[in-house]
């Protein structure tokens, strides 16, 4: 009887995996979607519940921080407790959290809120890899693993768009609140089809390693917190005094991982990943990059709408030339670009952003306070091809590095320090924008501010490419795999 059981849950499971497999998507399109949405609309959230510039940024980060940090956890909580358990019930808060920012009365609840979202969604995304893993093989596993990155590269493209459109529409006098409701139906989609999901979990089960989860949440909180809170006025002493303790606490983590090791624990991160030099090369390329465009779309943004006030829309659909581009670049190096030129893509797609950003700064150089940048949009175009000819090879040469015992460590790693660049990105250059509107007329101070952040991220860049040196040279004599990659499409 136990063998037919388990024959027929087998024949269920093969049935339905592809309804499956869209209620995965689906939500990890929603996580993505809810990092990119308010790009355009945080200006708008901070006019309506008020509070300090910095506001437009914490709308951000309070999400990605928490969501970074607790990355690998939620990765480690799959294993012990059970992937598609862990997988419904952060869906399931992401849902009551995104209905609490659409009704937050003040800005404090709303970043609390936020705060609960992030966290939720480090339970959800790193359960999607081994869910997939247990109602696919043989050749559909590719198939549905290749899948992730199309929807996702569609989310980016989507994000900004739809914030811009839901905020602008105003329905039913919701304003910017429509922008998280709309998370609400899809997580309601998500949890219906909970009962086609099959339940996975790691055969040996891992203790969670709570000490080393606060330490992370710890040592990125105290990074990122003075350097937003810092704003126009730049770092305090004591703003100075978090960040150094902040990187101090982040060392004690490293110190507390390997020892966790040695004795036999199961540590949130493999040190093994760090006896070369590719991987930690990959960790600060990965950081670096995503600080640019990240915070280079806010910024692009926050000048639209605090420089020229011109509306929600506009800014959203501004940021139109870059997601199409990078979504049509991101195909072409994937089914193209890498297969023939492996890793040596990156390099490409690092001059065709650097190219971008020199074409914005001229773009920002030639504009007359009160007017349109119109030029802008080319450069924006040129930078979003950039970023998607990187990302696809990067991914899979920072992964091909990796061993098997080691791979799912490395990827929840991998896309920790890439949201933690992102948000790290967002607080350098919307500092350095802020400072510079804060000194000036909004016309001319925005127009400053801009061309002062896109210099920080062309000086960023550089040094990304520098990393990214180191990690094409350590793994020069092994190829880079084609086919699907690990990791988000910003």
């Amino acid at each position: 009887m136990h063998v037919k059981e388990q024959a027929a849950t087998t024949v269920a499971a093969w049935r339905w995996r592809w309804a499956a497999l869209a209620a995965l998507l689906t939500a990890e399109a929603m996580n993505l979607l809810d990092a990119t949405v308010v790009q355009v609309a945080a200006p708008v959230i901070r006019a309506d519940l008020g509070g300090a510039d910095s506001v437009v940024q914490w709308v951000s980060a309070a999400y990605t921080l928490p969501f970074a940090a607790l990355l690998i956890t939620g990765g480690r909580l799959g294993d012990a407790l059970g992937r598609k358990r862990v997988f419904l019930a952060g869906t399931a808060v992401f849902a009551l959290a995104s209905a609490a920012c659409a009704l937050a009365p003040s800005t404090g609840v709303l970043l609390a809120a936020r705060a609960v979202q992030g966290t939720a969604a480090a339970l959800v995304v790193p359960q999607t890899f081994g869910l997939i893993k247990a109602m696919f093989a043989g050749p559909e596993l590719a198939r549905a693993l290749g899948s992730i990155g199309p929807v996702m590269g569609l989310a980016a493209v989507c994000g900004p768009v739809l914030g811009s459109v839901l905020t602008h529409a105003d329905l039913c006098g919701s304003s910017w609140r429509s922008v998280f409701l709309v998370n609400v139906p899809l997580a309601a989609a998500v949890l219906a089809a909970a009962p086609l999901l099959r339940e996975d979990r790691a055969a040996q089960r891992p203790r969670p390693d709570l000490p080393g989860t606060g330490l992370a949440v710890l040592g990125t909180a105290l990074v990122v917190h003075p350097l937003i809170a810092g704003g126009a006025a730049g770092l305090p002493a004591r703003s100075t005094a978090e960040l150094l303790a902040g990187a101090l606490v982040l060392v004690v983590f490293a110190l507390q991982q390997r020892r966790g090791a040695r004795t036999g624990r199961s540590p949130l991160v493999e040190p093994s990943l760090f006896r070369g030099r590719g991987f930690p090369a990959a960790l600060v390329t990965s950081a670096l990059f995503f600080a640019v465009v990240n915070g280079l779309t806010t910024v692009v943004v926050l000048q639209l709408q605090l420089g020229l006030d011109s509306g929600v829309l506009a800014a959203g659909l501004s940021l139109l030339p870059w997601s199409c581009a990078l979504a049509a670049a991101s195909w072409a190096a994937g089914a193209y670009l890498v297969p023939r030129h492996g890793s040596r893509v990156m390099f490409a797609g690092l001059a065709v952003l650097l190219a971008g950003l020199l074409c914005a700064l001229a773009a920002y150089h030639a504009a007359r306070p009160g007017c349109y940048p119109w030029p802008l949009l080319a450069a924006l175009a040129v930078a979003g091809a950039g970023n998607g000819l990187f990302t696809v090879p990067f991914f899979a040469a920072a992964l091909s590095r990796v061993r098997p015992h080691e791979t799912g460590s490395a990827a929840g790693l991998l896309n920790a320090v890439q949201q933690f660049g992102g948000t790290l990105g967002i607080a350098l250059l919307g500092s350095v924008f802020f400072r510079a509107l804060s000194s000036g007329a909004p016309g001319a101070g925005s127009l400053a501010g801009a061309r002062h952040a896109v210099w920080l991220a062309a000086g960023l860049l550089a040094a990304a490419a520098a990393a990214a040196a180191l990690l094409h040279a350590d793994g020069r004599s092994r190829p880079v795999p084609p086919g699907p990659t690990a990791g988000t499409v910003m």
